[in-house]
């Protein structure tokens, strides 16, 4: 009952001290801090343990058995990889890309050298993925070479002019190479090579001077075979009979042996594996050997060679058998290290992840955290940032968007007098020469205009009305200008008449032609609106037979702004319009041009061109977009979003 009251208590005292409180305060670089100390501090108690077990006389009595093993392992790796080798190039030799290379090079035809080439590739590319030690293979032959085209091929390095040529020719059989430069491939790398004659393993045995090399990686081959051996002072060797070394050694040392000795080689016996101890300059060595099976003919095998004293220090020595132990466990501490800074770091990690999302356009995300370290403040921080972020955002599109209105509205509104004036001053004047039936008709046309150029405040109106606005125009003018010209409508198809357009968008092209297109004639003028459609882009086009544009009209360098031929760039348009206009009228079509890009962006476009029978034709483009009128409005933010 005390003990349960003890745990109480120290429970109590846990929550009344807060000291969970002064965890979740600590920053973070203490608390990775703490971690370290408490995963080393279990480590050594446990190397400390586990030491006084070690049994100094086992290490003694096995260090003969250890050392033989570890040689022969290494032995049996480089057995395997070489034997492995030699496999991939006989399934080489049977594939059938080969041997069609071989009936060329037996029958002497080199006129399909490129195509074995290339269906080489293929089979350099999977002999080559089997097995990553294999640097490259060239296959040398009398109507040419073959490898794999990845390998930069040294075009003065000859396969006939080299020992391995004379050597496999007067053995008649594959030979193993021990370690050289690469002559033939521009990496010159060292490598071991295998050369076999290219005749396939199951063909009749035709010479025929051709020859397999596959390069091997000498480096690689000898980390390989020596990666998962012990380490511990020992160095590893493969030799010849003749004491050289058949692969450099990993470290780049030297045998202790130096150069070939005999005292040294006559130790080794016929057997294929042995031992004994070598004394060269004061120091003696425990030598293990293990013969290879590949290339007996050349005896290579595997020395490892460790220092008599070293051996013998870890028998008599248990304390540094201790402090290896307590190093081991450091070491494996640090490898959890990883799992603990992954569990420490999740928040960070989950602040990571929420910032990826917002780069994919995603602000709702939100950063929670129980913690108050550096951590959570920056998460803190990036909550607030996207709260400001977002209300800036929605800030920027509602004044974008009536910003916008407004200026339709203002350019809207800044067409109005240029399309009455001139027709008040004709009323005007009808009525004091007393023309008052034209007058009359001249005000029900104007009425009709006003009612159709307010569509109600709306600033997009159905081509059906835009056109009959534009008649009404046509109608006044045809009263003020008597017999001047003529006015038609060519609708391509009755389908586009519910279409919206901007309102007051033709008037102002067929003004243009009236006042500026016919100006030095008196009758025969003839004006025409052709509307048309194509791939959902509608096509409103006003044409006249009057005075046309003269080149100089256009401003220089129009067609490389606008990238068509004939069409004018919005500025180049401007000016074209104020050179066939007077400065008073140029702003209307300068008007048109900013409306449309305000409604449409670079969907829709306005060029001016001269007409080859003479006059001018002006071509409004814009998407075909069709709504009910009552909600004209919500068209134009349909196509602006």
């Amino acid at each position: 009952m005390r003990e349960v009251g003890s745990m109480s208590f120290l429970k109590r005292v846990w929550k009344s001290s807060g000291i969970s409180d002064v965890l979740y305060r600590l920053s973070f670089k203490r608390r990775i801090w703490i971690s370290f100390v408490l995963l080393i501090t279990l480590a050594i108690t446990a190397s400390g343990s586990i030491s006084y077990l070690i049994a100094s006389s086992v290490v003694q009595k096995n260090a003969f058995a250890s050392s033989q093993d570890t040689v022969n392992k290494s032995a049996q790796i480089l057995d395997d990889k070489l034997r492995n080798i030699a496999n991939s190039v006989g399934a080489l030799m049977l594939s059938d890309p080969f041997r069609k290379v071989m009936s060329d090079v037996q029958s002497g035809n080199d006129s399909r050298y490129y195509y074995h080439l290339s269906s080489l590739q293929l089979v350099f590319s999977q002999v080559g993925f089997s097995d990553s030690l294999i640097e490259n293979i060239l296959i040398a032959t009398p109507i040419g070479d073959f490898y794999l085209l990845s390998n930069i091929r040294s075009s003065t390095a000859s396969f006939y002019d080299t020992s391995m040529y004379e050597e496999v020719k007067k053995t008649r059989r594959g030979i193993w190479v021990q370690g050289h430069e690469d002559t033939f491939f521009s990496s010159r790398r060292r490598v071991l090579s295998l050369v076999v004659e290219g005749v396939p393993e199951d063909a009749p045995f035709q010479p025929n001077d051709a020859y397999v090399i596959v390069n091997i990686k000498e480096k690689e081959l000898m980390q390989l075979s020596t990666q998962n051996l012990s380490k511990d002072g020992r160095d590893y060797y493969v030799i010849n009979a003749k004491g050289e070394q058949v692969i450099l050694n990993q470290t780049g040392s030297l045998p202790v042996w130096g150069e070939a000795r005999p005292d040294f080689l006559d130790r080794m016996t016929e057997e294929d594996t042995g031992s004994f101890f070598y004394g060269t300059s004061g120091n003696d060595y425990l030598v293990n050997y293990k013969r290879l099976d590949i290339n007996r003919s050349n005896g290579w095998m595997v020395v490892g060679m460790q220092s008599k004293e070293q051996l013998l220090r870890e028998v008599r020595n248990i304390k540094q058998a201790t402090y290896l132990v307590i190093l081991g466990f450091v070491l494996l501490s640090l490898l959890f290290t990883n799992k603990l800074t992954s569990l420490l770091l999740r928040p960070l990690y989950r602040l990571q992840s929420l910032m990826r999302r917002v780069e994919d356009n995603n602000l709702t995300v939100r950063f929670e955290s129980r913690f108050q370290d550096e951590v959570a403040q920056v998460g803190f921080r990036f909550n607030r940032m996207l709260d400001e972020i977002t209300l800036l955002i929605d800030n920027v599109k509602r004044g974008e968007t009536e910003k916008r209105k407004a200026e339709m509205k203002a350019l809207t509104a800044q067409m109005n007098p240029h399309f009455f004036y001139n027709t008040l001053n004709t009323i005007y004047c009808k009525s004091v020469l007393g023309e008052n039936e034209d007058a009359s008709s001249m005000i029900l046309a104007l009425s009709d205009m006003f009612q159709l150029g307010l569509n109600v405040g709306r600033e997009l109106i159905r081509l059906e009305d835009e056109l009959r606005h534009v008649e009404q125009y046509v109608a006044i003018q045809q009263i003020s200008y008597e017999q001047l010209f003529e006015f038609s409508v060519e609708l391509e198809d009755e389908a586009l008449l519910p279409s919206l357009v901007p309102k007051i968008i033709l008037q102002p092209l067929v003004e243009n032609s009236i006042l500026h297109g016919f100006k030095n004639i008196r009758s025969g003028g003839k004006i025409g609106i052709r509307v048309s459609s194509e791939a959902d882009m509608l096509h409103l086009t006003v044409w006249d037979n009057g005075a046309g544009l003269a080149a100089e009209r256009i401003l220089p360098g129009a067609e490389e702004a606008s990238g068509r031929p004939e069409e004018v760039a919005p500025g180049a348009m401007d000016e074209a319009a104020g050179r066939r206009a007077s400065h008073k009228h140029g702003y209307a079509l300068r008007n048109i041009v900013h409306r449309l890009k305000l409604y449409y962006g670079e969907a829709a476009g306005l060029e001016m061109r001269g007409r080859p029978e003479g006059g001018a034709v002006a071509e409004i483009r814009l998407p075909i977009h069709e709504e009910d009128a009552e909600h004209a409005d919500d068209g134009y933010e349909t196509m602006r979003n």
